[in-house]
Parts: structure tokens; sequence; C-alpha cells
């Protein structure tokens, strides 16, 4: 920070640019631009580097930047995510924004451009080939194995429970997402003695699940070595290891393999809109003729907006692009599934993030010690900003049953 250099000119920029502000901004110095509602949340700027994320990239990007780094910090996420919502701030014009920019320069001094956040991940290569999905995938779910058991249950099951009634907070989440694996498996109609494909299986739940309670055989991939390898152990455990193989695969790679059913939980979000098509059809040829299929995934519900914003593209997803539900179905059906029933869980993916939430902060610092600050402040926003979706309809999710003709 330059000597002499002083936030006023900032702050009487930002004034004249945002004449109504419901929140509040404090800056490094203790100034304040203070919220002209007289409440919201309030904005730490904690220093010059946030108000240069902000410029260098503006929009969400910059923010999310500032945000990750540690150098913005919020006093409530879910407050921020309500003025997101409702908030709409006035057009900047090129005058405007030199006058901010001269403002900003004069508050941040002669300053070096800091450097994106260090868990920040920009996919390379052709979007939702095989590597570079193998990438996307390990970013997001080899933070570690202990992280994620900080706040998913003792299934380890990483996707929408299932409440008996999900407007109560009473229901332990081992119980909801028991009653969720086993609707799977009586959607699936599953039978001893039966083949059945996981596809992205995660740490393994399912798998155990319906070998243990089904005597099925179960085959489950997952793009992650550490998700594999527990899985694996989990498997043995049980005592089904010898129903229960774990690969390390991509859905693109079985060829030539025949299953009875086949379960895909969570996984079609990473398809990406372009792969659809060819996700449907690489199913339906490894069903055998009459086979069940169970594509539970979540979906986007408006139209004529972005897939995904840059937060979940470069910290939490990257490449995720929930589909519409419409264009899940037309994707299994030129693929020859008949779609015989379609479910909606909204409601209960928004009291399973409920849960999450609660744990993670509850383990905030084993969960810092484990993955870094910079993905703990990540996972926290993230939780809060999902469960908002499926709260205020802009997302849900659909469990849609099928059959090979």
């Amino acid at each position: 920070m330059g000597l002499g250099s002083t936030t006023e000119p900032l702050r009487a920029e930002l004034g004249a640019a945002l004449p109504e502000r419901p929140f509040t901004l404090r800056f490094w110095d203790g100034s304040a631009l203070p919220s002209t509602s007289g409440d919201g949340p309030v904005f730490s700027v904690r220093s010059p580097r946030a108000v240069a994320h902000a410029l260098l990239a503006p929009g969400q990007l910059g923010l999310s930047r500032a945000y990750v780094s540690g150098e913005l910090e919020v006093d409530d996420i879910d407050a921020v995510l309500a003025l997101l919502r409702g908030w709409k701030p006035p057009p900047i014009d090129r005058a405007t924004q030199r006058r901010l920019l001269l403002g900003a320069a004069r508050a941040t001094g002669v300053m070096r451009p800091p450097r994106p956040p260090a868990v920040e991940l920009r996919p390379s290569g052709r979007r939702h080939s095989v590597e570079r999905d193998r990438r996307a995938v390990r970013h997001h779910y080899d933070v570690s194995n202990d992280f994620f058991a900080l706040f998913l249950d003792d299934s380890m099951t990483y996707s929408c429970a299932v409440f008996e009634d999900p407007s109560r907070d009473d229901e332990p989440l081992e119980r909801a997402q028991e009653r969720k694996l086993e609707l799977v498996c009586t959607k699936l109609a599953l039978r001893a003695g039966e083949r059945v494909l996981d596809v992205g299986c995660g740490w393994g739940s399912f798998p155990i699940h319906a070998a243990t309670r089904h005597g099925v055989s179960v085959v489950g991939i997952t793009l992650s070595e550490q998700q594999a390898a527990l899985a694996r152990q989990r498997a043995a455990a049980a005592g089904v290891a010898d129903r229960v193989e774990i690969r390390v695969a991509d859905y693109r790679d079985l060829r030539g393999e025949r299953f009875d059913a086949i379960a895909s939980i969570g996984m079609v979000e990473h398809v990406g809109s372009a792969q659809l098509d060819r996700y449907a059809a690489t199913l339906a040829a490894l069903l055998a003729p009459g086979g069940r299929l169970l594509n539970h995934g979540i979906a986007r519900l408006r139209h004529g907006e972005p897939e995904a914003g840059a937060f979940s593209e470069r910290y939490v997803f990257p490449d995720a692009a929930p589909a519409h539900l419409s264009r899940v179905l037309l994707a299994l059906e030129r693929a020859g599934f008949v779609c015989e029933h379609a479910e909606g869980f909204a409601e209960h993916y928004a009291r399973t993030l409920s849960h999450w939430t609660a744990r993670l902060d509850a383990n905030a610092a084993e969960g810092e010690r484990l993955a870094g600050a910079q993905r703990m402040r990540v996972w926290r926003l993230y939780l809060r900003a999902a469960r908002s979706g499926f709260q205020t309809g802009f997302s849900s999710i659909y469990q849609v049953r099928c059959r090979r003709r």
C-alpha cells in the first residue's frame, strides 16, 4: 500500500455509484460505507488486495477470489445470498468506472496484482474429455476422505437424503440416507443374484447397501483414487468384498459388459449437456433388454440462465452443468429408454444440506486443519449456496426410473 493512500476517494465514488446499498462496507483502515437501509450484511474489505481482485476480474470471479483468499470477509453468508437474490445494482457507465478505478488506485497505492487463490482450478483441454473430467472430479473429491467424513453421515453418502418430513429437523441424517438408498433399490426392483452398476459410486454407500440388503453383485465406478480405496475398505468391513467391485473408471470406459440394473446417483450433473446423449446411449448399451435405470441428479429449473457461475466453475465443481429435466428425459428417450416414473426431492436436498452445513460448522477447526483455510471458506459458502438454490426454486433434484426397451 502506497504512502499516504486513503480509502476516502474510493468510498466517495462507491457511495455515488451505489446510492442505495442494503449492506455495509468496512475497510482495512477502520473506515466504513454504511448501509442506506440501516441493515443488511457487512462486507469487510480486509486489505487492498481484495479491491485488486475485484478490479482485475470484475463480477463474481473477482469477488470469489477476494472471499476465498480471505481478503474479503462477510458476517452472515446466508444474508449475503439473500441479498444477491433480491438486490439489483445500478448499471455502471464508463465514466463511473474510470472514477472508481482512480479512487481504487489512490486507496491501494502501487502494488503487484495478487495471484488467484491456490485452490482455484481453471480446467484445460477439451471440455468433458475423459482426462479433463478426471481432473475436475479429483479437484472436488480428493480434498481428503477425512474431510468429507466431518459432515457426511456414517454411510458416507454424498447425495440427497430422503426424509419422512423434510419440513422438520428432528430426523437423523443417517436414517434419511438409509431411506434414500433403500428407495433406489426398491425403484430398481433388485433381485438376489442380479448384476448392478453404480455410476459415480463415491465411497461405496449404495453398492454396500444393495449387496448386503438385496443380495446383488455391484460394480461401482469413480474417477477418484481416494474414494475407491476407502470404498473397497468399507465393502470388506461390511463382508461383501466378494460382491462389490470398485473401479477407478469413467462411464465411457465400460464396453462389452452387461448389467441387469444401473443406478446413477449424483453423476449426471458432471456429464455436460453436449454429452448427455452419449451418456444415455452408453448406459442403455450396458443394460440387458428390459434392464432398469435409476437416474438421480440435480436439474436447473430456469431457462435462459448460465449453467454455472464463476465460483462453482473455479472452486467447487469445474465443468459441472446441471441440465433441465426435459433435456435429461430427451436423452434417455433417444437412447431407447421408456421413462416410467419421475420424482422431485428439492425440499429433501435443502434439509440434507442443512445437516451438512451444521456438521461442517461444528467441525470447522478440524476442517481447516485437513483442507486449509481457503477450502473451508469454499465449502462453507458452497453448502449454503446450494441449499439456497433448492429453497428458492433455482434448482431441484429428480429421480427418473426408466426401462430399456
